[in-house]
């Protein structure tokens, strides 16, 4: 789930991304174009319905693609993303458009 909050002058978007972890998941960290895919530079924090939570500020007017990666093994997607597009692996990832 995205949330999106823009900057008074339009320029910064605070995006909250929210997993809700239906598979009850240990730990989930958000991996994308905006921390070079990197799997453990932005954890997501538990929340106490075991959801995990993230707000990052990206630049507005851009597309970001990203996926939540599970447990250090599973990358899944946004089923709330505003879009999708195929990637390398045969898969796609989330967009989110800000």
């Amino acid at each position: 789930m995205l949330k999106k909050s823009y900057s008074k002058t339009g320029k910064i978007c605070r995006v909250t991304f929210k997993y809700v972890n239906e598979e009850g998941a240990e730990s989930v960290a958000l991996a994308g174009d905006f921390n070079a895919w990197s799997t453990d530079s932005t954890p997501m924090k538990k929340l106490k319905d075991s959801s995990f939570s993230v707000t990052l500020s990206l630049d507005a007017g851009s597309s970001y693609a990203f996926r939540y990666v599970i447990d250090g093994q599973s990358w899944v997607n946004d089923d709330m993303a505003d879009s999708y597009n195929p990637n390398e692996f045969g898969e796609n990832n989330s967009i989110v458009t800000v």
